[in-house]
């Protein structure tokens, strides 16, 4: 039997929702609750299983529940031989990007937990210090979206491109007023401007004072040397070196999402012919989808979702 070189992806910011907790309570995994409650004074449990869904919407406590599941689900899966030896890399969106560092053994789950919870509370407080907002266009290219956020920001407005996530699908994120424009002239690129109900405008330069405050606590984090190779946000560039994290984090919060070519580099260079989702929700199996509808895809958003143990040659 050929053996299929694996990929793991991890979602972002945006896929929590109400008692997302609940199916991994009985879990060995759960365990984690308290690990990481531990690390970053907040209750995972109450947050996981009892907190109302606005309240989620908070970006240090949507970011700090996403990636505790995202950790629960790699952490079961770990544990029921789901991954088999076959996995060579790993990729997060956004602030999945710490899960997946975990995952590949750049981080332990303390030290990542206490990135996450500065960098969700940093975010936060520039978002709060400078509003913004974002929205994602749909069915135009990326390249010609990019265009009319630079034709918009030549006349002063502040937008940017914030993800490029799949073919017809990309993010941009600055003040009402650009975004709002950005959606009045998108249908002359053919496209339609969904707003997003977000608490900022991530992925630009709005989040500089965050990538400041994240930059001290990323300089300050060990990272394992040498780890399984993960693919970074900002250039879609396999990393399996430690000390490249915290130039790249820090300019994560800054700079566009390349998720799109993330996962090219995922299924192309890497070889990757199966990517396994693990977190709340299954968003990045529908991009994946649309990036490469030839690789296989198994999202694992709850304990019975995790996989067979992959077979053994004999």
């Amino acid at each position: 039997m050929n053996r299929v070189p694996v990929g793991l992806v991890f979602p972002g910011q945006g896929t929590q929702k109400e008692g997302m907790g609940a199916p991994w309570r009985d879990t060995p995994s759960w365990e984690l609750t308290a690990e990481i409650s531990a690390v970053t004074g907040e209750d995972l449990a109450e947050l996981l299983l009892r907190t109302p869904g606005e309240q989620l919407r908070r970006t240090d406590l949507a970011q700090l529940t996403v990636f505790t599941v995202a950790l629960m689900a790699h952490a079961e899966a770990v544990r029921s031989d789901a991954l088999g030896p076959d996995v060579v890399a790993c990729a997060g969106h956004s602030l999945g990007e710490y899960a997946a560092l975990t995952a590949a053994g750049a981080l332990t789950v303390e030290r990542a937990a206490a990135l996450v919870a500065v960098r969700g509370r940093a975010m936060r407080e520039a978002a709060l210090a400078r509003e913004g907002t974002m929205g994602v266009l749909v069915a135009a290219p990326s390249e010609q979206v990019e265009a009319l956020v630079a034709e918009i920001r030549s006349e002063g407005a502040d937008v940017w491109v914030a993800n490029v996530n799949a073919p017809g699908q990309t993010v941009v994120s600055g003040s009402r007023d650009a975004v709002a424009e950005v959606g009045a002239r998108a249908g002359t690129i053919g496209a339609r401007m969904l707003r997003l109900d977000v608490g900022g405008a991530f992925h630009s330069p709005y989040m500089a004072p965050a990538a400041e405050a994240l930059g001290d606590a990323l300089r300050q984090t060990p990272f394992t040397p040498a780890h399984l190779p993960v693919v970074a946000n900002v250039d879609a560039e396999p990393h399996a070196e430690g000390h490249h994290w915290p130039d790249l984090g820090v300019r994560q919060l800054t700079s566009p999402v390349l998720w799109e070519s993330g996962v090219r580099t995922l299924t192309g260079r890497l070889g990757c012919r199966r990517l396994i989702e693990l977190g709340p929700g299954r968003t990045l199996a529908g991009l994946i989808r649309r990036i490469d509808p030839e690789v296989d895809v198994i999202s694992v958003d709850g304990p019975a979702a995790v996989p067979a143990p992959p077979a053994v040659e004999r």
